[in-house]
């Protein structure tokens, strides 16, 4: 008996049309309780939005970037962003569907998004942020070479734009990889 393989990612830029079911990706992936079905999840950190549909437009639109869309029969399970600024690569709005997560899909998602990076820009290195109290999400990129800078940037503190903080001790730490 032979198991099927599941089909192959396809990987396109995203478009409006995309953008109501793109923030309930991201929103699933990362806030309240459909986000703790995957590991993932920002609940214990932050409540409120993690985006909402002028955010996505606004990555949509960036004149320097793109809005991955990532499909797998003719569905999204995942996104991700990536922006060139100078010399390198901004991560980011990175969100698996939660009942995804754990299958090497984000695995698989990440070295796209790096080849990108270097064939479309020549980018030496990608960046990302990532809340400093997410251990587990920080090691699961460290074991795909980045590096942790130890560089923190402030939590936008009563922006809720960016969610509603459940702590007073966020940051984002800068992550690093060369390409």
């Amino acid at each position: 008996m032979t198991t099927a393989q599941p089909e192959a990612l396809s990987f396109r830029s995203a478009v409006e049309a995309d953008v109501p079911e793109l923030v309930a990706l991201v929103e699933s992936a990362y806030r309240g309780d459909a986000s703790r079905a995957g590991w993932t999840t920002e609940a214990d950190y932050l409540d409120g939005q993690r985006t909402d549909p002028d955010g996505v437009r606004a990555v949509i639109a960036a004149p320097d970037g793109v809005l991955l869309v990532v499909e797998r029969s003719d569905e999204i399970v995942a996104c991700c962003q990536l922006e060139h600024r100078d010399d390198h690569v901004y991560f980011g709005m990175f969100a698996v569907r939660p009942g995804l997560q754990g299958a090497g899909l984000g695995k698989e998602i990440l070295a796209e998004a790096e080849r990108r990076a270097r064939e479309t820009w020549a980018a030496k290195e990608m960046r990302m942020t990532v809340v400093h109290v997410r251990e587990e999400l920080i090691a699961y990129y460290v074991r795909r070479g980045y590096r942790r800078t130890g560089e923190m940037s402030p939590f936008p503190y009563g922006d809720e734009r960016f969610g509603v903080p459940l702590r007073e001790d966020l940051a984002f730490e800068l992550l690093v990889k060369s390409l």
